[in-house]
Order: structure tokens, then sequence, then C-alpha cells
């Protein structure tokens, strides 16, 4: 049976622009650190895998930085979940609907993020609520010490889970997060999000703005673009399998 496994910013909520962005901010302030990231500013962060790291990555060489770094990041994640609670970062289009359609024909379901556990977690909840998001397997923040574009997280999955690399769609955004799937050796689906429609998406199987839902179509970017419904559906996604494909006669 396909597994389907999904990021989570940018890919189950659009989460970075209006959701950790603020949140980041607000704890820079909290924290009286000399540090806002801008919007073009954090366009450059988010390629940085991993929140702790991009925190990291902004302040000067202390004895404590380790100890700040931490303090941020927890405070960070608690006022990005206020935003997730006030209902501030829907679930994107498909995201529901897809999850419920997998999970109901028997396919594994998992994220695999290097955001911290209770933001995905969070995040999941409210896209696609607490009882289908308890069916989802979770894997995420620091549960591999080698954050995306290393393909580690989606390597931990495979195994933890028993999971066929052959067997498996993953549901990804960005280029790091694409870097880390195809070096697992998963088959990729990309949904551009706020901060990534610039990137490389070379070795995608599909490209889309969105998953669709009926009356908000996929427009297709690059890959197949025959979406009979008008939007990506469990069917499509097995179809863009390795194991589904016939061998080209020679």
């Amino acid at each position: 049976m396909p597994a389907l496994i999904f990021d989570c910013d940018g890919v189950l909520a659009d989460t970075e622009r209006d959701g950790h962005l603020p949140a980041f901010n607000e704890a820079f302030a909290e924290f009286r650190l000399d540090l806002h990231w801008d919007v073009p500013t954090y366009a450059e962060k988010v390629k940085i895998g991993g929140g702790k790291e991009r925190i990291a990555s902004d302040l000067p060489p202390r004895a404590d930085t380790d100890e700040v770094v931490r303090g941020v990041h927890k405070r960070k994640t608690e006022l990005f979940l206020d935003r997730v609670r006030d209902g501030l970062l829907p679930g994107r289009p498909g995201i529901h609907r897809l999850i419920a359609e997998a999970l109901q024909a028997g396919w594994t379901v998992a994220v695999a993020s290097t955001s911290a556990e209770a933001s995905v977690r969070g995040v999941l909840e409210h896209a696609v609520g607490a009882a289908l998001a308890a069916r989802c397997h979770v894997y995420a923040g620091d549960i591999v010490a080698a954050k995306k574009p290393a393909p580690d997280i989606y390597l931990l999955v495979l195994r933890d889970l028993g999971l066929d690399p052959r067997e498996c769609i993953v549901v990804e955004d960005s280029g790091i997060g694409l870097q880390a799937a195809l070096a697992a050796g998963l088959t990729t689906v990309i949904t551009v999000s706020t901060f990534t429609a610039e990137d490389d998406f070379a070795g995608a199987a599909l490209v889309v703005d969105h998953l669709g839902e009926p009356g908000q179509p996929s427009i297709v970017i690059s890959g197949p673009a025959d979406l009979a419904d008008g939007f990506v559906t469990l069917s499509h996604l097995e179809s863009l399998l390795p194991s589904t494909q016939q061998e080209e006669p020679r």
C-alpha cells in the first residue's frame, strides 16, 4: 500500500510569512535582541533548515549563544502556536481532502518537518482536525541531527515505518525539501508557497500551485498535466510512483 509523506510549513499551510516570521520578530523583541527580519531577509532565512539554525545564523558569537537560541526558539514556537489557534494559518487547498482519502484507502500518512514538533502537530490538527491528525505519523524538530536538505528525516521515516521508497510520495514546497526527498530516493510533488516560487524544482515529478479542490483547480507548473478532475487526486499521485511506471521498450 502506498505512503503519503507531507512536509509541514508551506505544504499543510502557508505558515512562513504570517506565522513564523512575526513570531520570530516578537520573540526577538521579548528577548531584547537587536534583530528584526523583514520579508526579503526572511526569504533568505527559509533556505536554512530549522528554526534554531535560522536564529543562530544571525546572532553574534557569545558565551550563552546556545542557551539564547533555545530560549528564543521556545518562545517563538509558543507565539506561532497562538497564531495557529487564532485561525490565521488555514490549511492549504487539497490537504484535508487528500489526507482523509489516503487514510480511508489504507495509505500510510506521515509528516516530516524540521520545525518544532509542537508547531507541526498544531498546524496538522488545525488543517485536518484532531481525529485525522491522530492517525498521521509525525516526525519533526531535532529528531535527526542533519536537517533538510540532508535526507536524514526521510530516511528515518522510511526505516521507522518500514516503507518501500518506490511506494512513497512526498509533498514538499521548497528546493531544500526537494533535495532531501530526492536524496532519499522518493518521488516528490511540489506545491509552491509564498517564499519558494523561484526555487529550483528540477527532479520533481509534478509541480503545482496547490493540490486543489473541486471548484478550486490546481495549476500545473511542470510535470504531467493530465489532472482529469482539475485537482490532484490519490490516483494521480499513485500514477507518479516508479512502481506503476511501465518500462519503456528498448
